[in-house]
């Protein structure tokens, strides 16, 4: 149940928008919904931050700096998790990963990261 298959990355100027997306394709739905979701990015000489977060109760939550361009959003039926980013800055790019944490069953998976690189 641990693989996460990430897509959606790409090369956008700044103002644009990307749709990332992460497949959870051997989780059972149970598994799926009940655990919590996030996406990380990684800039280039920084520290991996926590970018968006979605819980199995649905209420979601966002790094201040994505608040209000980033929306989070699960799809339950397809296994899938999304990061809609609008108003893309040059600040965004990075390598994103889909994380996947559930306590009860000792699961903390990842995704193997998709590029996002916007330029000015």
């Amino acid at each position: 149940q641990g693989q996460l298959v990430e897509s959606g990355g790409g090369l956008v100027q700044a103002g644009g928008s990307l749709r990332l997306s992460c497949k959870g394709s051997r989780m059972i739905l149970s598994t799926f919904t009940g655990g919590n979701w996030a996406w990380y990015r990684q800039a280039p000489g920084k520290q991996r931050e926590l970018v968006a977060s979605i819980i199995s109760g649905g209420t979601s939550d966002y790094l201040d700096s994505v608040r209000g361009r980033f929306t989070i959003s699960r799809e339950n039926t397809k296994r899938m998790v999304h990061l809609q980013m609008n108003s893309l800055i040059v600040e965004d790019t990075g390598v994103y990963y889909c994380n996947f944490r559930m306590e009860s069953i000792n699961a903390d998976y990842w995704g193997q990261g998709t590029q996002v690189t916007v330029s000015s």
